[in-house]
């Protein structure tokens, strides 16, 4: 009889010791293993989840998107005006092509007084589906009956400082050229007693860019000396 209760005791204080070890270990704070040391499950989870959604992915989710284009770029679904800058973060933007630009001229409201056109503005369009940089001041020349086999190169006389020009898709940029006017009525005259010259077409060429034949929207290009005087490529408008 004695020996059968003290079987009794022995397993209730086992079950005691069970329970007291059970909640010891639900404790918080504990840093789970045996000996304190932090428990390996809880890193090796978190990195799973990092590595199946890289950081990337949330920086692209919470970049804002802007004028309507990609959330994941940025960049502009319609044309905006060239600005000026190097390239975007970590790389270049590259040259632009010949094949990516459309040029075309008007006259500028801002020019000298005389009968010819005075001074021209050449504007380039970047009509790729990928952004590129312009720069420099332009070659000239008068294409002779229109034709650029037949041109006269005039004598360019570079204005203002050559910048990298960024010129987005849809974008423009542009130069302007100022000539020797001529004067007087009719055919007029040069000052400087040369004979006036009338071309209908101009050979502009830009550096890495190619060469662009371009026609007045209204006249011909009149001036005087073979002499043109030309603005570097700017992301402003000209006057």
């Amino acid at each position: 009889m004695q020996h059968r209760t003290t079987v009794r005791v022995t397993a209730s204080a086992a079950a005691a010791l069970a329970a007291t070890l059970a909640l010891t270990a639900c404790q918080p704070g504990d840093g789970g293993g045996a000996n304190g040391a932090p428990a390996e499950a809880p890193t090796t989870a978190t990195a799973r989840a990092t590595a199946s959604h890289p950081a990337t992915t949330a920086a692209e989710t919470s970049r804002p998107a802007t004028g309507g284009g990609s959330p994941h770029t940025g960049a502009p679904a319609t044309s905006v005006p060239a600005s000026a800058g190097s390239g975007v973060p970590g790389g270049t933007v590259p040259a632009c092509a010949a094949t990516a630009l459309a040029a075309s001229a008007y006259q500028a409201a801002d020019r000298p007084s005389g009968t010819g056109v005075g001074a021209a503005v050449i504007r380039f369009t970047n009509t790729s589906g990928k952004a590129c940089t312009l720069k420099g001041h332009p070659t000239v020349a008068g294409a002779g009956n229109g034709s650029p086999q037949h041109n006269r190169p005039l004598t360019v006389t570079p204005t203002g400082t050559a910048a990298n020009v960024r010129v987005a898709p849809g974008g423009k940029a542009w130069v302007k050229l100022t000539f020797v006017q001529v004067q007087g009525e009719g055919d007029g005259y040069c000052v400087s007693g040369a004979k006036p010259v009338a071309y209908p077409t101009l050979v502009v060429g830009l550096p890495g860019a190619g060469a662009h034949q371009v026609a007045l929207s209204d006249g011909l290009f009149a001036e005087c000396d073979n002499k043109v005087t030309a603005t570097a490529v700017t992301a402003v408008q000209p006057s």
